[in-house]
C-alpha cells in the first residue's frame, strides 16, 4: 500500500457533486444519470454486532443489459462521513476510490479537510483494497485489520412503488397497496461496501453519518 499515491496518481479531490439524506435515484439535476449519482446510502449493524457496515449505491436504474459495461469513475471519490461528537462536522471519513479494476479504501481516519473539499488520505493507518467484482460473478471480498471490503454491481435493494406514490400525491389514493409494485425490480446499482469494527468509530454510541461523491 506504500505506493498508493503513485497508483492513484491523484492527491486531492474537490467539488461535491452528490449529497444524500435518503433515496435519490437520478432526481438530483447536477448529477442526474452520471457516474457520481448516489441512489442510496445505508449504515447498519453488521452480522457481527461489534461491526458497522456502510453502503453507498451509485448509478441507479442500470438494466441487466447495461450492467456488464458499467464501471466506477476513476475521477470520483466516494466519501463516508462520520460525526461522533454531535456537531454535524465529520470527525472521521472512509474514502473509496477506484483504479485499474480495484477499489481502494482509506480510513476511518480524521480528515485533513472537512466540508466540500477533500484530500485522499493515502497515509491513513487503516487501508484496504478489493478487486471490483464483475457482473454475474461471485462477490470478491477482502479483509484487513478487522475491516471487510466489496465493490461491484448489485441488484438495487431499494423498494418503492412510484406509480402508487403518484396516485397518492395526485389525491387519487390514500395509501400504498399491499403488496406494492417494485419500481426498481430488475434494475441494478454499482455498490461500495465497507464493514468496520465499531471500536474504530469511537464516540458515545450515537453517530451522524452521510455520504458524498466528489470529483477530481
Amino acid at each position: 500500500m506504500k505506493n498508493l499515491k503513485k497508483v492513484l496518481g491523484i492527491g486531492a479531490v474537490a467539488a461535491v457533486v452528490g449529497f444524500i439524506l435518503a433515496a435519490d435515484h437520478i432526481d438530483a439535476p447536477a448529477v442526474q444519470g452520471g457516474s457520481s449519482d448516489i441512489t442510496d446510502f445505508y449504515a447498519f449493524q453488521g452480522e457481527n454486532t461489534s461491526n458497522i457496515a456502510f453502503v453507498a449505491n451509485l448509478q441507479g436504474l442500470l438494466s441487466p443489459a447495461n450492467t456488464s459495461s458499467a464501471s466506477f469513475d476513476e475521477n470520483v471519490l466516494v466519501e463516508f462521513n462520520i460525526d461522533n461528537t454531535g456537531d454535524n462536522v465529520e470527525d472521521l471519513v472512509i474514502q473509496a476510490i477506484p483504479r485499474d479494476g480495484k477499489m481502494y479504501f482509506f480510513g476511518p481516519v480524521a480528515p485533513s479537510q472537512t466540508g466540500l473539499n477533500s484530500v485522499i488520505e493515502t497515509m491513513a493507518t487503516n487501508t484496504g483494497w478489493v478487486d471490483i467484482s464483475a457482473y454475474g460473478s461471485s462477490a470478491s471480498i477482502e479483509t484487513n485489520n478487522g475491516m471487510s471490503f466489496f465493490a461491484g454491481p448489485r441488484d438495487d435493494p431499494f423498494f418503492m412503488d412510484f406509480a402508487q406514490y403518484g396516485e397518492i400525491i395526485a389525491g387519487n389514493a390514500t395509501s400504498f397497496n399491499t403488496p406494492g409494485a417494485d419500481t426498481f425490480a430488475g434494475t441494478n446499482v454499482m455498490s461500495i461496501v465497507v464493514e468496520v469494527p465499531k471500536s474504530m468509530i469511537g464516540g458515545s454510541g450515537t453517530i451522524n453519518t452521510w455520504v458524498e461523491t466528489k470529483r477530481k
